[in-house]
Formats: C-alpha cells, structure tokens, sequence
C-alpha cells in the first residue's frame, strides 16, 4: 500500500470537518466553531506533513488533496447547504475526477 495515502486521507477528512465548522461559524458566529475550525485545520495540516515525510510528494501530494477536497466541499455544500452550483462547476468538478484518475494511472 502507498504509505503516504493514509495520512492525506486523514487530512482531507480533517480539512472537511473544520470547513463544516467554519461555515456553520460563517453562519451562526460564536467561539466555539471558530476554535474548533481552528483546531481542525490544525490537525489536517500535522497529517499533510506526514503525508509528505511519507512519500506523497509535494505536486502529486497538493493536487490530491485539492481536487478531492474541493470536489466534496462542493458536494457538501449543494446537499448540506443547498448551495446552488453553475454547470461550469460542474464540468469543473467531472475534469478534477478525470485528473485524479491520470494522476494515480502508473
């Protein structure tokens, strides 16, 4: 198994968690969800670093976690928060799973 995969998974679900924190803040305020969010932020950051001690590479390693990061919080944001979303963001999010695809194809 890649090494490295691991830990840029639990970034991304940790990046996940603290942009569900910090629009709920964006949307009620308080400290408590801008902490959280804070600290959420700070745990995946500590994984990308593992990720990278790991063999993930900083390219390859960047581009993972931003196409799947951005691909969910889209996600996220259309069925938890009923945001509207164009057909360009769509085309967008289908060209991102398409370079996921190349970017794991050896």
């Amino acid at each position: 198994m890649i090494q490295w995969l691991l830990p840029l998974s639990i970034l991304i679900v940790f990046e996940l968690i603290a942009d569900i924190l910090a629009k709920s803040w964006s949307l009620k305020g308080g400290w408590l969800l801008v902490s959280a969010s804070l600290l959420g932020y700070l745990i995946a950051n500590t994984f990308w670093l593992f990720a990278l001690k790991n063999g993930s590479g900083l390219g390859r390693g960047a581009i993972i976690f931003s196409l799947v990061s951005a691909i969910i919080a889209i996600l996220l944001g259309i069925f938890l928060y009923h945001e509207k979303t164009s057909t360009t963001q769509i085309i967008g999010m289908t060209l991102g799973i398409v370079s996921l695809i190349f970017i794991f194809w050896e």
